[in-house]
């Protein structure tokens, strides 16, 4: 695979995690990122009781950051990137059929990984076109690649959401880096002067990757004002620069 020439400005941004609720909290993490941990839900004081009580901990998280960053727009295509998704309810309805239990249909259906787009989607009322994504490794990237196509679409403005928290215990023996909850979300829009460039190419030879979940490699380059940042995923390098 090879991409060359995505460009895009970002228009206006939101991130949470445990412990790190404000602008100041993540600038500081920016200058000195210290690793997660778990905490208490967000509060998404924004959506209605009835439909916020449905999400769980990842949910609540990719929910307030797109709230925060969409401020009341609405009509505006969203995409909603995680690696893993709500597993931890897909875990537990594996566990109800071993067991042999009925499996909960409400569990069901915010298993899936467009649940969190669904349950924004219906709060809002809102009718804009939104997906949801899985890349791997590579699942902010290919978030990135989704909305610059629906950028070249016509769209003016697209949601970006990307999050991601542990998996399981009994998945966690699966996990290829340091995984920690966090969620951010960028309303990205066509190229202007303070433009973000993404290519990506094939890797020469081994690389180790980082340590650290993507989402969190990409919002710190977001917020540290870094020039550049390359990641590797598999076969792929990804190269982000600013300016570019």
């Amino acid at each position: 695979m090879r991409v060359d020439g995505l460009k895009f400005s970002i228009a206006a941004h939101s991130a949470w995690a445990p412990g790190l609720a404000t602008a100041e909290a993540w600038s500081a993490w920016a200058q000195a990122p210290t690793r997660i941990g778990e905490g208490a839900d967000p509060v998404v004081a924004a959506m209605p009781p009835m439909l916020r009580r449905r999400a769980g901990f990842l949910g609540k998280m990719a929910l307030d950051v797109a709230y925060r960053c969409l401020d009341g727009r609405t009509d505006i295509p969203a995409v909603f990137c995680s690696r893993h998704g709500e597993v931890s309810r897909a875990v537990d309805l594996l566990g109800e059929l071993a067991r042999g239990e009925p499996m909960s249909p409400t569990g069901f259906g915010l298993a899936v990984h467009n649940a969190s787009a669904g349950l924004f989607s219906i709060a809002r009322t809102d009718r804009a076109n939104h997906m949801a994504l899985s890349a791997g490794a590579a699942t902010v990237e290919h978030g990135v690649v989704e909305a610059c196509g629906l950028l070249a679409d016509g769209a003016p403005m697209v949601l970006l959401v990307a999050y991601d928290c542990a998996l399981p215990p009994a998945l966690a023996h699966f996990e290829d880096c340091d995984e920690q909850p966090h969620a951010w979300a960028w309303l990205m829009t066509a190229p202007g002067a303070d433009a973000i460039s993404l290519a990506c190419d094939g890797c020469a030879g081994e690389v180790a990757p980082s340590t650290r979940p993507g989402g969190l490699d990409v919002l710190h380059f977001q917020l540290s004002g870094a020039p550049r940042l390359v990641r590797h995923a598999g076969p792929q390098r990804w190269t982000w620069t600013r300016n570019g």
